[in-house]
């Protein structure tokens, strides 16, 4: 087995932008607050925006489905500044530190 194996339920959220900057701006701490439960919920493992700032990239726990409903809640998607698209994945290769994100 390689030592580079590994199992989990991970999810990828696309957020695109589909307002002017200044209509996601004044979403911004208000999905903030929604990122920072998440995190401290356990469901999100990385967040960040896309450069060029287009939208979003977060890296969640999950299924698909589990995934999706904590999307829909995003005050990005619920203001209609943002879509999100969820990219469900099963991990099957991942460095050392990563493998702990899994357990």
């Amino acid at each position: 087995m390689s030592a580079f194996r590994s199992s989990g339920a991970l999810c990828v959220i696309l957020l695109d932008y589909i307002r002017p900057l200044a209509d996601v701006d004044a979403q911004m701490n208000a999905h903030v607050a929604w990122l920072e439960a998440a995190f401290s919920g356990g469901a999100f493992l990385v967040a960040g925006r896309r450069d060029p700032r287009t939208g979003g990239v977060i890296v969640a726990r999950g299924t698909r489905e589990d995934v999706e409903a904590i999307a829909a809640t995003d005050p990005f998607v619920t203001s209609g500044v943002a879509t999100a698209q969820v990219v469900a994945f099963d991990a099957r290769f991942a460095a050392a530190a990563v493998r702990e994100w899994l357990a």
